[in-house]
């Protein structure tokens, strides 16, 4: 099996912190639609903060099986324009794409070139920055029985100067994973993942950062499946911050999601989040 991207080595927990947790968006709606030939279309409306305006996005995605190419196109309502160019036959194991993004009203411009190599035993990735500085960013993971070890920097082609980097040591078994990472702010983590049952997942991650002061900052988090159509999560920091979410699959292709963030330490003031989210898949 081959090893994670440098990025992924602590997918499971950084998934169970981060993922489906709503209280950030006060309202998301999604609409995913397939046709016929196989081309997807998705529309994306969320609102980033309470009584504000809303960010909509619309994009379509195909695939073409003879070439092995995958092409999404997207426009926002702010008028900008993404563009995701996939080559997955290239060589076995190999992977490219480019992203690019323009904002006509603007004259803004993005685009980046990323690789991936996947063998066995390693994985490594490279992006390419082709409009800031240039600057690549390169990563790579090794595997062994379980023990997986990567790195990653940035370097900044015109000043040719190492930019950042970092460091992870992960470990995984069939039940449960352990992740340590330090990178060039001398920001450092430690996490462990397990999965307890088919039906809940427990996890907690701790971080070092010296500009924030000796204290380590620590979170706990928890999913718990009552059955295969609903799920509940609470996460829970060194800080106070307490944020619960519920989804819950309404019929086959409807999903609702509610959640809520709480200052258990500040309760009488008026600092609480809520938000939920509605999914359609046809």
């Amino acid at each position: 099996m081959a090893p994670p991207f440098f990025p992924d080595i602590s997918k499971n927990i950084n998934n169970l912190l981060n993922n489906d947790f709503y209280h950030s968006t006060p309202a998301a709606i999604k609409v995913n639609t397939t046709t016929n030939n196989g081309v997807k279309f998705t529309v994306n409306a969320k609102q980033p903060v309470k009584e504000g305006a809303l960010q909509a996005d619309v994009e379509s995605k195909f695939f073409e099986k003879t070439t092995g190419v995958t092409l999404t196109q997207g426009w926002s309502n702010q008028n900008r324009l993404n563009t995701k160019i996939e080559l997955a036959s290239l060589a076995p194991g190999l992977k490219s794409e480019l992203i690019t993004s323009y904002t006509p009203s603007v004259g803004a411009k993005n685009a980046k070139v990323n690789m991936s190599f996947v063998q066995p035993f390693f994985a490594a990735k490279g992006t390419f920055d082709i409009f800031k500085s240039p600057l690549f960013i390169g990563n790579l993971t090794l595997a062994h029985e379980g023990v997986v070890g990567g790195a990653e920097f940035g370097y900044d082609i015109t000043g040719g100067t190492i930019s950042r980097y970092a460091l992870c040591l992960g470990y995984s078994a069939r039940d449960y994973n352990l992740a340590l990472s330090i990178n060039d702010a001398r920001i450092t983590s430690a996490s462990f993942y397990q999965s307890v049952s088919k039906i809940l997942q427990v996890g907690a991650k701790a971080t070092l950062n010296p500009q924030r002061g000796s204290n380590v900052g620590i979170e706990f988090a928890t999913k718990y499946n009552p059955d295969p159509t609903s799920q509940i999560k609470a996460k829970i920091n060194d800080g106070g911050l307490l944020t619960l979410s519920y989804k819950q699959d309404l019929r086959p292709g409807i999903t609702l999601g509610v959640g809520t963030s709480l200052d258990a330490l500040k309760l009488d003031e008026p600092i609480h989040k809520l938000g939920w989210s509605l999914t359609f898949s046809a």
